[in-house]
């Protein structure tokens, strides 16, 4: 980073401001754009799969999804107070050594605002006496009761989507592709059973679902969240306007001087303003601890070289296997004389 002259200033009361703030950036707003029109009753899509680079904002993007379901949907819950739009989890990293169906189910539960202390109990039907019936070994908090409580409550609720971030712990969890097939089945088998679409962000780990059998690809999209790359002039332009951004929210901190380093910055955040965000952050605190601020304190906070190399690695090896897959369609393949077709099929 090179070095200006950069008078310290004072370090105002408010520098922990910059913590939890969250900024709708242009490619937040873009894929946003891309998953309401495939979000609607009856779609062939029944789970959405965002994929992105680690830092891009993936968390900010599924938040504000669920909070625009909401905002559109006031008037409707205002007339059904049950109503529900969107829901937002976390797929549980548990520590096990397969991933917790349980504590997902649980998750799904709370947001739904139901009572987990209460006893689940899993009915259904005797073919013979047509009966409702509670079968055995049902009782209690089982996996299948709350399993039954979570579609009910997804289906009664009218949710018409669920955002699953961290999407990927369910691969991390799984030890091999069979199970991990039986597991996406089982998330297909929830979005068939109550009419929810589901939207799975996380990592570029999420992309190689699309291979594990036909059925599973033909049933699933995929959306790509980019970083912004230094290599695209509206790509640049959209991370100073973010940078900007975060220069308003402190402007006594930053005194002007945050926009000089963009360059930098955006080097060393691989373009991702979630990493951006948590750089920010580092070097208001460190700024903080200092009782002045200083281009010393922005230093301080960036990503180490062995760092942001790894997570570099990462974002090419994902780009690389993503990109071919949304653009091959866009190249049509050339055209070939009938002896030339002749011999390529010898």
């Amino acid at each position: 980073m090179q070095q200006h002259p950069n008078p310290l200033s004072p370090i105002p009361s408010s520098a922990n401001a910059l913590v939890g703030k969250r900024i709708k950036h242009p490619r937040i707003a873009e894929v946003m754009s891309e998953l309401e029109a495939l979000i609607y009753p009856g779609s062939q899509d029944s789970t959405l799969i965002v994929c992105g680079p680690t830092g891009a904002g993936k968390t900010t993007l599924a938040r504000y999804m669920v909070e625009a379901a909401v905002e559109r949907a006031a008037i409707d819950m205002e007339q059904n107070a049950g109503t529900i739009p969107a829901i937002f989890v976390e797929a549980p990293s548990s520590g096990e050594d397969e991933f917790s169906w349980r504590l997902f189910y649980q998750q799904i539960l709370a947001e739904l605002g139901d009572d987990l202390d209460a006893p689940k109990a899993a009915y259904g039907i005797d073919v013979h006496s047509g009966r409702m019936v509670r079968p055995r070994g049902a009782g209690g908090n089982s996996l299948a009761a709350l399993r039954t409580a979570a579609e009910r409550g997804l289906e009664e609720r009218n949710v018409q989507f669920l955002v699953v971030d961290e999407a990927a712990h369910i691969i991390h969890q799984t030890r091999n592709s069979y199970k991990l097939e039986i597991h996406l089945d089982t998330l297909k088998s929830l979005v068939n059973k109550c009419g929810t679409q589901m939207v799975l962000v996380g990592s570029y780990d999420l992309y190689p679902l699309m291979s594990l059998s036909g059925q599973l690809a033909r049933r699933h999209h995929v959306l790509h969240f980019q970083r912004y790359r230094q290599d695209k002039p509206e790509d640049v332009r959209a991370f100073v306007a973010c940078l900007n951004a975060f220069e308003k929210m402190l402007p006594d901190l930053w005194g002007g001087e945050l926009t000089r380093y963009a360059e930098a910055l955006q080097e060393n955040t691989l373009g991702c303003i979630g990493t951006l965000s948590s750089v920010l952050v580092r070097a208001a605190r460190f700024a903080k601890a200092d009782g002045r601020w200083s281009t010393e304190a922005l230093r301080r906070a960036l990503l180490t070289e062995a760092q942001r190399d790894r997570i570099l690695t990462e974002i090419l090896e994902g780009e690389e296997a993503i990109n071919p897959g949304l653009t091959r369609i866009m190249r049509k393949p050339p055209r070939q004389s009938s002896a030339t077709s002749g011999r390529n099929a010898a």
